[in-house]
């Protein structure tokens, strides 16, 4: 039963407004936007912005559904505590959604805390290029774990202004071009471009354009961190209301506006799509463009480590109070932080940092192609549990409702719906990536439903199969 306030979780509650709005931004904004992008824009032409506009719109619909939810339960947990309040008159069938949003969630970031921590020694090593990428990758990763274990006020800080970076950044690029497009800057005139002059604005139809919002998915999820981070400030309900409300439309018009003036400016069909940004300011003949943009690139990287480090780790706080994970890892440090849950996320990461090096060809690729679509199983299940709760919040307590998902129920079916055809266009994709991508995801999500049978096995052993599950009652969560 969960009947706890979040005042008796021993978390501190020194994350405010502030940090709050920029973690949910810095969240979303990460390489993926700088260097992903380039990607689509190379295979769907100019229509790229039909791709981020049409899954951007999505996100903004499952963060609606999240922000509702957040805003009426302010639980430990956020998502994975409601997959289970949304089905505990099933209780079987919410212990098992309960495990699995967790854990898929938790597997997310922590390939993600090391696939960035990669990333940012690439970066780095265009400065210093005889220092091993290996040994780069290490101090990054030790860096923002220190970083994490002093204090939340110290993770709040340093996403506040490492994401006000990110935000600077992007809306200077807007602004420098639409100068650069409306004819108002040196040597240039008005034009949009490459916009249609390159076979058209959809120069492969919508196939590409539709399989690029598939891959767009994994470019805006970090979103939902702030619906984590909430249990961590004083007063989660306002906290939550502020940010999904205004910010996730923000970074909408941050990948939809910047793709724009990347395929206004630098032809999609050419090698310099590649580096999206780079190429675009080079354009603009803005001065040392490149090393500009590594740096920006390098500050996204470390932001996108640091919450997704911390994501992982309040996950598994959050397994552990539900017995769903080892309850050795739940202690706090008198800062209030989950010491050994966010050391413990750090294993994996470590792990896939050696084999990404020792084993690129074999464990690796696994690593990286099982876990994207694990967040689409994640949104699907924020939809779903929300379909259940708010008719159940509607019954039991319909005041605790301040932030309303908009025509409900239509949009939230419209969602699962959407989250359904994703999930089997990739399972079919003629992208050899997407697809494989699917079926290893798929994989990884088949062996954490063995780790719950078998925990499960264990638990009933020890317990007799007793079960002391009740419904809960929404006003005492």
């Amino acid at each position: 039963m969960i009947s706890e306030s979040h005042n008796s979780t021993g978390l501190q509650h020194s994350l405010k407004q502030r940090h709050m709005s920029m973690i949910a931004i810095g969240g979303v904004i990460g390489a993926g936007l700088f260097v992903g992008s380039g990607v689509i824009a190379k295979a769907a032409g100019p229509a790229a912005i039909l791709s981020f506009l049409l899954t951007g719109g999505l996100v903004v619909l499952i963060m609606r559904m999240l922000g509702e939810l957040a805003s009426s339960l302010p639980v430990v947990g956020s998502f994975y505590e409601y997959a289970r309040l949304a089905f505990d008159d099933k209780p079987k069938v919410s212990k098992f959604l309960g495990f699995m949003s967790g854990w898929m969630y938790w597997y997310f970031w922590v390939v993600v805390v090391a696939l960035e921590a990669i990333a940012g020694a690439k970066l780095v090593n265009f400065w210093l290029p005889d220092v091993p990428s290996w040994a780069i990758s290490l101090v990054l990763l030790v860096s923002m774990t220190v970083l994490n274990l002093f204090s939340v006020k110290a993770f709040g800080e340093f996403e506040f202004w490492f994401a006000s970076i990110k935000v600077v950044a992007i809306v200077v690029f807007l602004f420098v071009g639409a100068l650069f497009i409306t004819g108002s800057l040196p040597n240039s005139i008005p034009t949009l471009g490459f916009l249609t002059s390159h076979g058209g604005f959809m120069p492969h139809g919508w196939g590409p354009v539709l399989s690029g919002a598939v891959a767009a998915t994994a470019f805006y999820s970090g979103a939902e961190i702030v619906t984590i981070a909430a249990a961590e400030t004083s007063d989660p309900a306002k906290a939550i209301a502020r940010a999904t409300n205004s910010v996730v439309m923000r970074v909408l018009m941050f990948y939809v506006g910047s793709m724009f003036v990347v395929v206004c400016i630098v032809p999609w069909d050419t090698p310099a799509i590649a580096t999206p940004f780079v190429s675009a300011l080079t354009v603009m003949n803005i001065p040392y463009a490149a090393h500009i943009m590594n740096a920006i690139i390098l500050t996204a990287v470390l932001s996108a480590l640091n919450s997704s480090l911390y994501a992982s780790s309040r996950m598994i706080f959050a397994l552990t109070r539900r017995g769903d994970a080892p309850t050795g890892l739940v202690k706090l440090s008198k800062n209030g932080v989950p010491v050994r849950a966010i050391l413990f996320s750090t294993l994996f990461a470590y792990f896939a940092i050696a084999v990404s090096y020792v084993s690129a060809d074999l464990v690796f690729p696994f690593i990286v192609n099982s876990y994207g679509i694990l967040i689409l199983f994640v949104y699907l299940l924020i939809a779903i549990s929300q379909l259940r709760l708010r008719r159940r919040l509607e019954r039991e307590c319909p005041e605790r409702i301040k932030v309303r998902m908009w025509l409900f129920p239509y949009l939230t079916y419209f969602t699962i719906f959407a989250m359904l055809v994703i999930l089997g266009a990739m399972s079919v994709s003629s992208d050899t990536e997407q697809r494989v991508s699917f079926w290893f995801g798929l994989l990884s999500v088949v062996i954490m439903s063995v780790m719950y049978y078998i925990k499960k096995l264990v638990n009933d052993d020890r317990n007799g199969g007793a079960s002391a599950d009740t419904k809960v009652e929404l006003k005492h969560v």
